[in-house]
């Protein structure tokens, strides 16, 4: 979900939801790298049965990471998508169900973005480019060292996009992984493993919450399934909720600002690439053995644990005394819900909702006040009630004025501290950065302390010069270089013609940003009514699927909250029997002309030729209105909207020219299956295969730990005792499967079927985690909160021969007796805020474990 300071907020307000990662290392025994049985139980004490991977999130890092040397080429990339996926099955270890979904061809509503953000990498990637070649010739021409400029072409982020060759490959490397595994992991064997490609439609975790969505349905299926699902999007926390499992789960990576980062010009570390000087590396090894090394540490894993989550909102959004019965699920989606308005990945937020300025507390707030006079909730089952929605917008438009005043208030008050702080003229990083008394575990490693040093030499020089005022004129530094304006640290902000906060705000927005007039009623209703459909719409696709292929919002901003007005009879209902773009349409859809070379040569040419039909859609350059906003992330790409008839119509004198190949990569595909020889629905795959049945079977729900759907031959399947040949040269081939693959379909249901949210009968809700509010009250003894997933975990504890050992020790707590607590080896530490790792152990700690600590 387009909301980057949601999970911040979340974590802050809810903290009890995240729970470190145990991971488990593989050994080395004589040079020899034994890998983790990942068959035995998961050392997180917790089993989890399914797995879902939104592959974007593990694509994206693994082939152009921002904290470590790129893959030098796509094989070097496969593999690390493959250590990634291994890394993450060894943490889960899931016993039933491995689910991979990859993004297939999105909805219009997410092509927008989608438009967006390629634009933008495109952009930024060729600004890159140009500032190295500008900042290479100005180091050396200051007699700077750099190393050898590299003849290698720029991986462009953009072919991790349905239809191209790159994601083509992808799919053969995966179906190659898979049987890899599958026949030599024993922790695979007892699996369903699930590969949706780029092939078959929809977002991957679109794909994820379809499966489940259909699989609960069924009568085999297990309420209380334990789900886990990978992916740093916000937008998983809300999916994860709407699907009303008890036992739901989300791992990513730990989020760690301000790592380090090497110069895009010089590979060293400390420094950007427009504070490069030009040092020589220092050589790292006494033979420079370590040169193309760079130190960093291993990304680490957290859990978000939504039964807790559930449990926050559970005390959050209880109310008393109301006209109808509360229902904390019914509660639950009014919550979802509230939360599309600070941000989505189809609609812009509202302008007086912020979540950095708590809206989504002040959505709750009125929401609570509100609820008694709207005679029930907001949704039901992804299906809202306009009227009712009404009356909470009506409220937050009344607090508009308020809203925008106290913003700016804050951003003035704000400016002065920052302007008279007082701060070192420089401070160094790595090893020599300061830390607070007892901040620092362990000591940093040594990172271009040459660079480094020249840094703070050269800080010290410029502020001793402003110190003494040398005699420099504004812009001229003392060896007579007229300093750049980009140089200044008081870059003026741009202007807001806006001005929220001052009278007036309403018709200057309207004119400023949609150049229409505030007395144009016609027209806000219009912008209204479209965001109305696009919160229908949203809501719709969390719960239901995808209710449009072909709906989107057809604005850059959003209208006030004060301008839902009569909104009841807005939205009907969506057009019927819409269907996806092919992956080549979307190319064409989403791509800037940069990008063309992923388009087959006379589609690449509608984007470069002047003559085009469709050249409009395609600009050179394009504006960012920062929108009130600090930086050109933030901002909105005032692009222009694809017209999807105007786009098809283009293309129909094109289509011709695609070599079956390139057929082949525009068609849509099926999701796979696969199990090992010992899996029970191997057999029965098998003897699919021997009948040569072209008609769709029923999967024996008693084969596949409860698993329903519908079974197609595959025309390149890979069978068990087959060889399969390995895509990635660096790789051994299999000389002898134990693997087998057939193509599923989800259960089918009848047109306008529902699917309800609601817990299942006879799902266990997980124990309480959350101190009781109560709990001073009653005589349950001292609280004791639960540490990781075990709710009866016993704490570690020292014995009496720890004791007497601190006897020896010597020092100024040598003589110091037990404490008066401790009574026959029940003595209990006091709790701090982060338990020590010892912690996790469930048996009494030898006696001598502080040295070896």
């Amino acid at each position: 979900m387009g909301v980057p300071a949601f999970f911040r907020w979340l974590s802050r307000k809810y903290p009890s939801i995240i729970v470190h990662c145990v991971e488990e290392k593989s050994k080395e025994c004589n040079g020899v790298r034994i890998p983790v049985d990942t068959s035995k139980p998961n050392p997180n004490e917790v089993e989890f049965d399914n797995l879902y991977l939104d592959m974007n999130g593990i694509i994206h890092p693994c082939t152009h990471p921002e904290d470590k040397p790129a893959p030098k080429n796509e094989d070097e990339m496969m593999v690390a998508i493959f250590e990634y996926i291994d890394r993450l099955f060894n943490i889960i270890r899931p016993r039933r169900v491995l689910y991979m979904a990859i993004d297939g061809v999105a909805p219009r509503a997410k092509m927008n973005q989608q438009r967006s953000r390629r634009f933008r990498a495109s952009k930024e990637g060729m600004e890159l480019t140009e500032e190295k070649h500008r900042m290479r010739e100005e180091v050396l021409q200051r007699g700077g060292y750099l190393p050898p400029e590299e003849i290698k072409e720029r991986f462009d982020s953009n072919c991790i996009t349905p239809g191209t060759e790159f994601m083509d490959n992808l799919a053969k490397c995966l179906r190659y992984y898979i049987a890899d595994r599958l026949t030599n992991d024993p922790g695979w064997r007892t699996l369903s493993v699930f590969l949706s490609d780029a092939s078959v439609p929809g977002e991957g975790e679109h794909k994820i919450m379809d499966f489940i969505r259909r699989q609960r349905a069924q009568p085999n299926h297990d309420p209380n399934t334990h789900h886990c699902l990978c992916g740093a999007d916000a937008d998983l926390i809300m999916l994860g909720l709407a699907t009303h499992e008890p036992n739901f789960t989300i791992i990513r990576e730990e989020f760690k600002p301000n790592k380090p980062k090497p110069c895009a010009l010089c590979g060293q570390m400390g420094h950007e690439i427009k504070d490069c000087q030009g040092v020589a590396r220092e050589k790292r090894g006494e033979h420079d053995e370590f040169a193309d090394t760079v130190p960093v540490s291993e990304q680490e894993f957290i859990f978000i644990r939504l039964c807790v989550l559930r449990e926050y909102l559970q005390r959050e959004l209880t109310m008393a005394s109301l006209p109808f019965p509360f229902n904390f699920e019914r509660s639950v989606d009014d919550w979802v819900f509230m939360c599309f308005f600070v941000g989505n990945d189809f609609l812009p937020h509202l302008p007086s909702l912020e979540i950095r300025e708590g809206a989504i507390d002040r959505l709750v707030s009125i929401y609570k006040d509100v609820v008694h006079r709207t005679g029930g909730y907001l949704t039901e089952n992804g299906f809202v009630n306009l009227e009712r929605v009404e009356l909470i917008m009506q409220a937050v438009g009344v607090a508009e004025d308020n809203i925008f005043k106290k913003r700016k208030e804050d951003e003035v008050r704000r400016r002065p501290a920052a302007a008279t702080e007082q701060a070192p003229a420089f401070l160094p990083g790595g090893q020599f950065a300061p830390q607070a008394l007892g901040g620092r575990d362990r000591p940093m490693a040594v990172q271009n302390a040459r660079q480094t040093a020249f840094d703070m030499r050269m800080q010290g020089s410029r502020y001793q010069q402003n110190k003494d005022g040398a005699g420099c004129s504004d812009g001229v530094d003392r060896l007579g270089v007229k300093r750049k304006a980009e140089d200044s640290d008081s870059e003026p902000e741009p202007e807001d013609n806006v001005r929220l906060w001052e009278e007036g705000w309403k018709q200057r927005y309207y004119k400023t940003k949609f150049d229409v007039d505030e007395t144009d009623d016609d027209f806000r209703k219009k912008v209204v009514k479209s965001y109305v459909e696009g919160l229908c719409w949203v809501l719709r696709y969390y719960y239901q699927g995808c209710a449009s292929w072909k709906w989107y919002f057809p604005f850059h901003y959003a209208p006030f909250a004060s301008d839902f007005k009569d909104i009841k009879d807005m939205f009907m209902e969506f057009e019927k029997g819409t269907k996806p773009f092919s992956p080549l349409e979307q190319l064409m859809g989403v791509f800037p002309a940069a990008s063309g070379n992923f388009l087959p040569p006379t589609w690449r040419a509608l984007m470069t030729d002047p003559d085009s039909s469709i050249i409009d859609f395609y600009p050179d350059d394009f504006a960012i209105d920062l929108n009130g906003k600090k930086y050109a992330w933030q901002g909105v790409a005032l692009l222009p909207f694809v017209d999807e008839r105007r786009l098809r119509a283009s293309l129909e004198k094109v289509y011709p020219d695609l070599t079956s190949e390139e057929v082949r990569r525009n068609s849509l595909g099926s999701d796979v299956v696969f199990v090992s020889k010992s899996h029970p629905l191997c057999d029965f795959i098998q003897e699919l295969y021997r009948s040569e049945s072209h008609e769709g079977t029923q999967i024996p729900p008693e084969l596949c730990h409860g698993t329903q759907g519908i079974l197609y031959l595959d025309q390149e399947p890979i069978l068990p005792d087959e060889p399969v040949e390995s895509p990635v040269p660096m790789l051994r081939d299999i000389p002898s499967s134990r693997a087998v693959g057939i193509k599923f379909k989800d259960p089918q249901y009848e047109e306008g079927h529902v699917f309800k949210a609601v817990i299942l009968p006879g799902a266990k809700i997980p124990s309480k985690v959350l101190k009781p509010g109560d709990w001073e009250k009653s005589s349950s003894g001292p609280w004791r909160p639960q540490l990781g997933f075990n709710p009866n975990r016993h704490q570690v504890h020292l014995d009496q021969s720890a004791f007497r050992a601190l006897g020896h020790g010597g020092g100024q707590y040598s003589s110091a007796p037990p404490p008066s607590s401790y009574h026959q080896g029940n003595y209990r530490p006091p709790l701090r805020d982060h338990p020590p790792p010892f912690q996790r152990e469930s048996h009494t700690l030898h006696p001598f474990w502080w040295f070896s600590a």
